[in-house]
């Protein structure tokens, strides 16, 4: 009887260490790495597109397209801002999102702090796909307008460094780009 409830209790350790290290991402920048903790209780279908597109690999190679200094770093168009693709036309970054339909907005009371990474939108509110963003500071009028679904816990120093585009639009010439996004 013992055994069999050491057995039971191993096992749902496993299965809680599995579902922790999938709620970690590492997001491998030139500059280094950032880890960030996945919300999957606060947005569940945002994080599960945003760790389904990372294991496919669709993040590898894609341009932070919008870089606004103070405000946000923004990322994530697979169509056509990854810069391995046959598809990319940095003119079109920010365009597009991926195969899959858009998301329901799942909003939260988590505020848009330093850090947080949220799902970019159309004016569609239900519109998010596959673009997102990371917070340089706080930007309170996005809070309960765009879906917050993780934030980085490891490496913002990293994310600081990112290219920074033109001052009004955020526009980047010469980009940098996510080297790769894993799950830990």
């Amino acid at each position: 009887m013992i055994k069999k409830i050491f057995f039971i209790l191993i096992f749902f350790i496993f299965i809680n260490q599995s579902n922790a290290e999938e709620n970690i991402m590492i997001l491998k920048l030139k500059y280094g790495n950032v880890v960030i903790e996945l919300y999957k209780d606060i947005a569940p279908n945002h994080v599960e597109r945003f760790v389904q597109l990372a294991k496919e690999k669709k993040y590898d190679g894609v341009v932070f397209h919008r870089v606004i200094d103070g405000f946000m770093a923004q990322t994530g168009d697979v169509q056509y801002g990854n810069s391995t693709n046959e598809n990319f036309d940095l003119q079109r970054a920010g365009t597009g999102g991926s195969k899959y339909p858009d998301l329901k907005a799942e909003f939260s009371d988590i505020p848009h702090d330093r850090g947080i990474l949220s799902m970019a939108r159309s004016n569609d509110p239900n519109s998010a796909n596959s673009q997102f963003f990371i917070c340089f500071q706080s930007a309170p009028h996005l809070d309960r307008q765009y879906t917050v679904f993780g934030k980085v816990i490891e490496g913002m120093e990293f994310v600081d460094m990112i290219k920074k585009g033109d001052s009004s639009t955020g526009a980047v010439s010469k980009p940098d780009k996510i080297i790769s996004l894993l799950v830990k």
